[in-house]
């Protein structure tokens, strides 16, 4: 049986291999075995793909040793070395309960934190902090977007960015960047039509993910892009973070200023000082003739901030390269037309009262 097996192996190794060696003296014949005269082995690729193309040789290694005298049966199998798994990146799991922490939600390295609020959706709020955000970061100020908007996320599709931020360790969130904007959005993470269907805890835990998990730097203002409505992101960051202040969008008309006055009231109720308001939509503007047109109403806002006493801080038009460029991914205060030029004197306004 040992002269057998002595003769199967001289045999093997007369099979030379296409990059060097062969069958024996490059180790891939495993479990060779003989017994009365019926010969099994095993022939062992690197990897599949050069097992796949190993096939011919197995059956001509079958036949060259069925020749060989005293073998009565020959079984030759052919398998491969399982491939080596690099080791995964580290799985980043957002959203879930929050954990219980003694200090204020405030992110190491920023300044000051300004939120974006409204009474109802609809009014161009999201609209409104990524135009700020952008006008800020031209002004030469270091800026981070927050989207704090979970359930409907918008900013991914503002800035032009579907890439997920990497995480090295699984715990640290490594923020993207686009136009001079540091950014972080629950809407990274999923596919754009997933939605997010979270009770409060796991709004909060992501909450607090993006805000305390994420390397924000060294940033001069963080513009969180609340939620509409006055629901448990608004409640939370103005009870655990330290919010420079403010700002409340409306359009014109008594339906959204009746919601706006409850996003105040919110501001107020939480102790977070209300900077001014915006009246978004505050006119159209015909691009053939230059006529006005108040289309949602006519100095709501404007009456609403002399009646509180607060600033308004800007009154911006309907304007169709607005939308045109938040839906492309390049926000209009990038360009130099009258909606940049409107952002960048809120951005100016902003930073002339010490906010940024």
């Amino acid at each position: 049986m040992t002269d057998l097996k002595d003769a199967v192996r001289t045999r093997l190794a007369q099979f030379d291999l296409p990059d060097g060696g062969d069958l024996v003296s490059r180790d891939m014949i495993r479990a060779l075995g003989v017994d009365d005269g019926a010969v099994r082995f095993v022939i062992e690729a690197p990897s599949p793909e050069i097992a796949r193309q190993m096939e011919p040789m197995r059956k001509a290694v079958e036949a060259a040793v069925a020749e060989l005298p005293g073998v009565a049966s020959v079984s030759v199998a052919l398998t491969a070395h399982q491939a080596e798994k690099k080791p995964e990146a580290p799985s980043l799991k957002v959203g879930g309960h929050p954990k219980p922490q003694q200090e204020k939600m405030n992110p190491p390295g920023v300044k000051s934190m300004i939120a974006v609020g409204s009474g109802k959706g609809g009014v161009g709020k999201s609209t409104v902090a990524s135009n700020l955000a952008v006008a800020l970061a031209r002004a030469g100020k270091k800026v981070g977007l927050l989207d704090a908007d979970i359930h409907g996320p918008s900013q991914p599709r503002m800035f032009g960015v579907s890439k997920r931020p990497a995480s090295p360790d699984g715990k640290t969130i490594i923020p993207l960047q686009a136009h001079g904007v540091t950014l972080m959005s629950i809407g990274f993470m999923l596919p754009e039509d997933k939605a997010v269907v979270w009770r409060g805890p796991m709004l909060m835990g992501a909450l607090q993910q993006m805000l305390m998990q994420v390397e924000w730097g060294e940033q001069d203002v963080l513009i969180i892009d609340l939620p509409p409505g006055t629901g448990d992101v608004q409640l939370s960051l103005g009870q655990k973070s330290e919010l420079t202040g403010g700002i409340v969008v409306s359009t014109p008309q008594d339906v959204a200023l009746l919601d706006a006055r409850k996003a105040l009231d919110a501001f107020d109720t939480l102790k977070v000082p209300v900077l001014g308001l915006i009246e978004n939509m505050s006119m159209y503007v015909c691009p053939e003739c230059g006529h006005e047109a108040h289309i949602f109403g006519h100095g709501g806002a404007s009456a609403e901030a002399e009646k509180l006493g607060l600033p308004l801080l800007a009154q911006l038009p309907i304007d169709l390269e607005t939308r045109v460029a938040g839906d492309s991914g390049a926000p209009v205060a990038l360009g130099d037309g009258v909606m940049s030029r409107a952002y960048a004197q809120l951005a100016d306004r902003l930073v002339k009262g010490g906010l940024v």
